[in-house]
């Protein structure tokens, strides 16, 4: 496996400035590569568009899978300017790159007041403990969903 390319991460960083000063949002930028060249390109565009799930990583992710006609990064290197969040690492994992590269850490982000650990603690808490009610409601309901999708043939696993 090739090593990591330093100059994929210069354009992640690029981007966080660049698209930060811009007012698209926060500092954070990602490039996703596949056979040593960028194929996509995310920032931050949380502000702009009053899209709380608008993260660099997200943005790249939307963009390459669009790109590859997959749902999946196979073969690809994630860059990002950023340690992922919580949510980001979520969409990284659904995702399934091969490797992902960070610049700064999420200490360093909570310094300058980009601090997730919050997140990283409410998901260790039981539901009934956590800030934000979460409440089952429907479930028998709701099951018709997952038995449909237990019998339907043509489906796409993922």
């Amino acid at each position: 496996m090739e090593a990591p390319n330093p100059d994929f991460m210069r354009e992640a960083i690029r981007l966080s400035i660049e698209k930060m000063q811009a007012g698209y949002g926060g500092p954070f930028g990602a490039v996703i590569v596949k056979n040593g060249a960028i194929i996509a390109r995310g920032f931050n565009q949380v502000t702009s568009t009053n899209d709380p799930t608008c993260h660099a990583e997200v943005d790249a992710i939307r963009k390459a899978c669009a790109a590859l006609g997959s749902f999946q990064l196979d073969d690809c290197d994630l860059y990002t300017s950023c340690e992922p969040c919580p949510m980001c690492l979520g969409a990284i994992y659904w995702a399934r790159p091969r490797r992902v590269f960070y610049g700064n850490t999420k200490q360093d982000a909570a310094a300058v007041g980009f601090d997730d650990q919050f997140i990283y603690d409410e998901i260790e808490k039981p539901l009934e403990q956590r800030r934000i009610a979460m409440t089952e409601l429907l479930r028998d309901e709701a099951g018709a969903g997952f038995r449909a999708w237990e019998v339907q043939e043509d489906k796409n696993k993922y």
